[in-house]
């Protein structure tokens, strides 16, 4: 069942109908019943991997826990210190191994259905002999429901979440459906705060939400399907489209993206505010970023988080990395040796991130070009400092508004390897703007034959100018115009009606009606 789809309509109107009936303390089943049937829906067999998610992290996460609680209790009876210190270290040495049981577990059903085949083809390639792994099923979102699952676990482990004792709670949490898709990444600390309360949203939240969910709908099925026909266009047949045209994908792909992304995660944040859930923001105004950092800070947030409490810190300060950190700085001198650890971290992070996105090369060449220049930027940082100290351009706005757009285009023109899927390729198209730019692609019509008429043009670029001036208004004041709207009720019904009107006009549809799936759904 497709997010933009008829059926996923009425699929929420008929929840959260339900929903409101039901009496408080049964709210949450409503969901677990609306979220195994979403499931369901897509194919039977998820319900398989997801059974096995979430018996594995409920099971072994009480057990932790029971491990914990009987450590905490006979500790009280040792007085010996070194007896105490021993106990100490054989308890953690138990809870690491029921630990890295749910995690390699969790991670092991990732690894097979979504990897195994980009394993085995690259490593039969290196002895000249091809061997894919075939019909090998990929549970829908199984990549964002395996990150709660096992951010579940690690913050059981750590003592910093309480393991749930209701096993159909957890498996709510780890199924609910608006966040199936595409997110956010959500911690069991954060959703379960009010995923279980069936408390009611409040008139004015649940306006907000409804305006969010539309306004989510009039991003993706207006702006970004309708832009998938002239970026494909572009990408697939790289060979006719150089110098400029490569140029014109970057920007078609940079508001397409976004309008796809942040369109379902409106729809998400605006259905969990209509229950009275709340759900993390994934963006932040990420073409406001002055830097590539700063983007990431912005965009895709939760996932990024993620990476950072689970893999940068925890690798950060691992013994080995201390080890090496005390060599290093003696070796190399205190100024640059502190800083290897943290390299090798951040490397290994983003190669994370990389595989995370896709099993093919040009995910992983992408995440490696995002840790090269977040570095190259941090090195050259007293470099910065030194010209904005003699020129004093930070406060011209002029310049902030050159930040923005240098960060993105050099992220549009990183993102491109998502188009091309091919890394020599897509350097071979960057490369070709400077060396074979022809600025009559713009003015002979060439344009008009990539899947878009002069109209079409024309309400991109309306579209393109109401984007901004919203976005422009959060940047300034800090607060989302929706949230301005939903304190009326007159013109809460009017900005949904004009996005319902203008969704249901304008919108990119194919065949009953329905569009296309969310770019973020093969994660």
């Amino acid at each position: 069942m497709l997010f933009v789809s008829k059926e996923f309509v009425a699929f929420i109107a008929a929840v959260i109908a339900i929903y409101y009936i039901c009496p408080k303390k049964f709210r949450w089943y409503v969901l677990l019943a609306a979220s195994l049937f979403f499931y369901t829906m897509d194919d039977v067999r998820n319900l398989i991997y997801l059974a096995v998610t979430g018996v594995t992290s409920w099971g072994l996460c009480l057990i932790l826990e029971h491990i914990t609680s009987d450590a905490s209790k006979s500790i009280k009876k040792i007085k010996d210190k070194e007896k105490k210190k021993e106990f100490k270290a054989r308890v953690q040495r138990n809870k690491r191994i029921f630990m890295l049981l749910a995690v390699l577990i969790d991670l092991g059903i990732l690894g097979f259905t979504k990897y195994a085949d980009f394993v085995v083809s690259n490593v039969t390639a290196l002895f000249s002999h091809r061997m894919r792994v075939t019909d090998v099923f990929v549970p829908l979102g199984i990549s964002f429901y395996t990150f709660k699952t096992v951010s579940y676990v690690l913050d059981v482990y750590r003592g910093t979440s309480k393991a749930e004792k209701n096993f159909f709670k957890l498996v709510l949490f780890v199924t609910y459906f608006p966040q199936a898709v595409q997110g956010p990444i959500s911690r069991w600390n954060n959703l379960s705060a009010t995923l279980f309360e069936g408390k009611n949203a409040g008139l004015k939240p649940f306006a907000s939400g409804l305006i969010r969910i539309f306004w989510g709908y009039f991003k993706k099925v207006v702006i970004a399907d309708r832009l998938v026909v002239p970026v494909m266009a572009l990408t697939h047949d790289h060979a006719s489209y150089q110098g400029a045209y490569v140029f014109v994908a970057i920007l078609m792909y940079a508001m397409e993206l976004y309008c796809d992304f942040t369109g379902g995660i409106d729809i998400t944040i605006g259905i969990s505010e209509c229950l009275g859930i709340k759900v993390e923001e994934n963006f932040i105004l990420p073409y406001f970023s002055k830097n590539i950092k700063e983007y990431w800070n912005r965009w895709h947030i939760t996932m990024g988080s993620w990476f950072t409490d689970y893999i940068f810190y925890p690798l950060s300060v691992s013994p080995r990395m201390l080890k090496l950190s005390k060599w290093s700085r003696s070796k190399l001198g205190n100024a640059f040796g502190k800083r290897v650890t943290v390299y090798i971290s951040c490397f290994l992070v983003w190669l994370a991130t990389g595989v995370w996105h896709g099993a093919a090369w040009n995910f992983i060449v992408w995440g490696l070009l995002n840790f090269v220049v977040i570095m190259i930027s941090q090195e050259l940082e007293p470099l910065y400092k030194k010209f904005h100290g003699r020129f004093h351009l930070k406060d011209k706005a002029w310049y902030g508004a050159f930040e923005m757009l240098r960060t993105f285009f050099l992220m549009g023109m990183i993102r491109m390897l998502d188009c091309y899927r091919n890394v020599p390729v897509t350097f071979k198209s960057l490369g070709s703007m400077f060396t074979s730019w022809h600025m009559k692609v713009f003015t002979d019509g060439s344009l008009l034959e990539i899947g878009l008429d002069l109209k079409e043009y024309i309400l991109i670029g309306i579209c393109a100018v109401v984007l901004f001036l919203v976005s422009l208004y959060r940047y300034r004041t800090g607060r989302e115009l929706r949230e301005k709207i939903s304190g009326s009720p007159d013109l809460t019904f009017a900005c949904c009606l004009v996005l319902l009107m203008i969704t249901i006009v304008f919108g990119a549809y194919g065949k009953g009606y329905n569009t296309s799936q969310f770019i973020y759904n093969q994660f």
